[in-house]
């Protein structure tokens, strides 16, 4: 049997967090390190330790003395929470893994933008013409294994509306932007490991806003899988033990995710999604993240913990993918009463607040109650 991997947070948001661990767990043992897993994490998981890895320097050498009983392998997580507590302990056992002044850096944005600039590394703060690279680093070997598009909502939140992985995408074969993604790699000295580059495309070319030297979140992992075939969380699990994966694509396909934001402030009195969603062509899944009682924000002021509804698409191109997840859209309905009227909307009962299709906020209507 293959030794553990240590797995630091198995995370919070079943719909985004249980994708990798399934993945993860399915080649490898894996032992957590949580304060509180959730109960859908439990099934895969061949051992648990009851702590919170980032919050002091005790409970990491706790963690340290767990990993070493168990013969620990590598150690994971795919949480910036956790990037620095990851490096510490994996610098601690003699295990790969980016280097405690490489996780820092990359959990202070500021300073990494420092860092890089320093490294004759073009950099920028995020903007509106938003990519990533998917990079799969092998004892210097640098690969780009996708690159994700990213389509942000309104300012001031600008959260993520749709995510967008193309295999065949331009970008692959930017050499302007493979430069930048390669000196970032070696100004962070990371010999090995799956990271997310956060770049804008300017008038002078790609700059790099940001580093997550761990798996990234938004189900993008997924997306990689269901367009290219490359599975970066096994490979992460693999870097993290000091084996070599496989990082050969098996599809030319496109896959999106798009998320649902409420159009307006207040309790969410109604969330429905129609079992037909998931017969739509092109349809890999379709969730609600929120449930009926919730106070949700609108989306110019959200944060991702605001959304009400995530779908995911498969298909030829990115124009599949989009007419994919148009037609999903309308299989998802939601009301909200807006906090001045919460007392009147309590009394009312109305079934008929439609969804509407915009972009990815969810236009709702509340219907008043009638006069006395």
């Amino acid at each position: 049997m293959p030794q553990p991997v240590l797995l630091l947070g198995a995370g919070r948001r079943r719909a985004y967090d249980e994708f990798v661990l399934t993945r993860v767990a399915a080649v490898r043992p894996v032992l957590l390190v949580d304060a509180a897993p959730p109960a859908w994490a439990r099934q895969c998981l061949a051992g648990h330790l009851a702590a919170d890895p980032g919050k002091d320097g005790a409970t990491a050498s706790a963690v340290v003395r767990f990993a070493a009983r168990h013969r620990v392998r590598g150690v994971l997580t795919h949480t910036g929470e956790y990037a620095v507590a990851a490096a510490t302990i994996a610098g601690q056992l003699g295990l790969p893994g980016p280097s405690l002044a490489t996780a820092a850096a990359c959990t202070d944005p500021p300073a990494l933008r420092a860092l890089l600039a320093g490294r004759a590394v073009p950099v920028d703060v995020p903007g509106t013409p938003r990519v990533s690279a998917e990079v799969v680093v092998l004892d210097g070997e640098i690969r780009i294994a996708a690159i994700t598009r990213t389509t942000l909502g309104p300012a001031p939140a600008r959260q993520p509306l749709r995510h967008t992985v193309h295999a065949h995408d331009g970008l692959l074969h930017n050499r302007f932007l493979r430069l930048a993604v390669d000196r970032t790699v070696h100004a962070l000295g990371i010999g090995r490991g799956v990271l997310h580059i956060g770049l804008t495309l300017t008038d002078r070319g790609p700059r790099v806003t940001d580093v997550a030297p761990h798996l990234p979140g938004d189900l993008i992992p997924l997306l990689v899988k269901r367009a290219t075939g490359v599975d970066l969380a096994q490979a992460a699990a693999a870097l993290a033990a000091g084996e070599v994966p496989d990082t050969t694509p098996t599809r030319q396909r496109a896959a999106a995710i798009q998320f649902a934001y409420p159009a307006a402030t207040g309790r969410l009195d109604h969330l429905d999604l129609s079992p037909d969603a998931a017969h739509e062509p092109g349809a890999d899944r379709m969730l609600l993240t929120r449930h009926t009682g919730d106070h949700v924000t609108a989306g110019p002021h959200a944060t991702a913990a605001d959304r009400l509804a995530l779908w995911v698409a498969v298909g030829e191109t990115p124009d599949d993918c989009e007419d994919a997840l148009r037609r999903m859209a309308r299989h998802l309905s939601a009301g909200i009463a807006p906090l001045a009227n919460a007392a009147r909307a309590l009394r009312w009962n109305c079934r008929d607040m439609p969804s509407v299709d915009c972009g990815a906020v969810v236009a709702t209507r509340t219907v008043p109650p009638p006069a006395p």
